[in-house]
């Protein structure tokens, strides 16, 4: 592409993490044939400074009835998720008669506190395995994509929706113009459409570039979200940054002059501004960063190698595919991949093909170093794995920099 999605201003390239695989496209070990690969090139907007993928995977190959993600894999995105509709509960679902839609709700773990509440929902997921897990919670779930045509057969089945919300969803969706149309459909006239995402300033500060992958088409500030907003008839009201998946920001948008701006938004525009956080200079000074870690990263693993070291990687996740591949990591280098997820556990990760194996197989016996792929999950994993610590085992980190724990 060369135009952006948004406003159809021209797009500048400032980066190449060369041809990638669909970042869930685990294998069977036996398997004979193509990968789906594309091109991950970045390019960010030069008229509404959103930062976007040059080209787009189709949507059905990447969420589809084998999605691997459980939102619920983790106890600090549970405890997150019942925090968040805990909020919504005391701020925005406050009438027996209001309703509330998520987008992308995954296994039902945010939607599973409204529903013990008594709130009238419904989850909107187009892949079916993890859709069942939710309806098994008691969630009512769509199986399907969001976009104008649903947001039409739902407003006239459930009545209009004070609280649309979507976690790790809005960023994964090229066609936003659908999706604001059908937020309009939807929305009570004085709701909220409320979505949280990767937060470009943290994944530049951090250079936390897996966070960049097939999924994750648009990267959002505060400063394109606010552009965007405006573009399709709303405005961003509140702009909340959140610790989670290293590093989030609340949006929220309502229809234009129903809401006054909270000074979070004008705040964080000003310091993005001051930071040129989308800038073609700043976003390139980023990709160069990308560059030295990988090369930092590939010396150390061929380094541990030459020693003799054995090397596994701990998560194997959507993100680990992009650094596989970019870095041209594979079984050479790091003989395995410990996961807990069943259904990626025999296969072999897209593109690097490192087999994947039970949690099990990472303590029997431990390795000299892990590679930790879920870097986000850091605190929570490395507080559970005392046992590998006390053996003597190191973990290998790359965010914000090549380091050793």
């Amino acid at each position: 592409m060369t135009s952006c999605r948004i406003c159809g201003g021209r797009l500048h390239e400032f980066g190449d993490f060369g041809t990638q695989p669909l970042s869930s496209g685990f294998l069977e070990p036996d398997y004979i044939g193509d990968e789906y690969f594309f091109r991950l090139a970045l390019g960010v907007c030069a008229s509404c400074s959103m930062v976007q993928l040059m080209e787009e995977v189709p949507r059905h190959l990447m969420f589809n009835g084998h999605y691997p993600y459980l939102s619920s894999g983790s106890s600090v995105m549970r405890r997150h998720f019942e925090r968040t509709a805990r909020h919504f509960l005391e701020t925005e679902l406050t009438s027996p008669d209001h309703f509330a839609v998520e987008l992308g709700c995954n296994d039902g773990i945010m939607l599973k506190t409204l529903a013990e509440a008594g709130v009238r929902h419904l989850g909107v997921e187009p892949s079916k395995s993890v859709a069942d897990i939710a309806r098994r919670l008691g969630i009512r779930v769509a199986t399907e994509f969001f976009q104008e045509s649903t947001a039409t057969e739902i407003r006239e089945t459930e009545g209009p929706a004070q609280l649309i919300y979507a976690a790790n969803t809005v960023c994964h969706i090229p066609y936003l113009d659908s999706i604001f149309r059908g937020v309009d459909t939807l929305l009570a006239t004085d709701g909220v459409f409320v979505f949280e995402d990767p937060y470009l300033a943290d994944i530049i500060e951090k250079t936390a570039y897996d966070q960049m992958y097939d999924e994750h088409f648009y990267f959002f500030s505060v400063t394109s979200v606010a552009a965007m907003a405006k573009r399709f008839g709303f405005e961003l009201v509140n702009a909340e940054r959140l610790p989670v998946h290293g590093g989030e920001v609340r949006y929220t948008i309502a229809r234009e002059g129903r809401r006054t701006p909270d000074p979070s938004v004008a705040e964080l525009l000003a310091q993005e501004e001051t930071a040129q956080l989308t800038h073609l200079d700043t976003l390139k000074t980023f990709f160069r960063n990308v560059e030295q870690s990988r090369d930092d990263l590939v010396t150390l693993l061929k380094k541990l190698k030459a020693e003799g070291r054995s090397v596994v990687g701990y998560g194997a996740t959507a993100k680990s595919a992009t650094v596989a591949n970019y870095c041209g990591v594979g079984p050479d280098l790091v003989s395995f991949v410990s996961d807990t997820t069943p259904n990626k556990q025999g296969r072999l990760t897209p593109g690097s093909h490192i087999p994947v194996r039970p949690r099990e197989a990472f303590e029997d016996p431990y390795p000299d170093y892990a590679l930790l792929f879920a870097w986000n999950h850091a605190e929570e994993i490395i507080a559970k794995e005392t046992r590998f610590r006390e053996a003597g085992g190191r973990w290998i980190l790359y965010i914000p920099h090549v380091h050793v724990v």
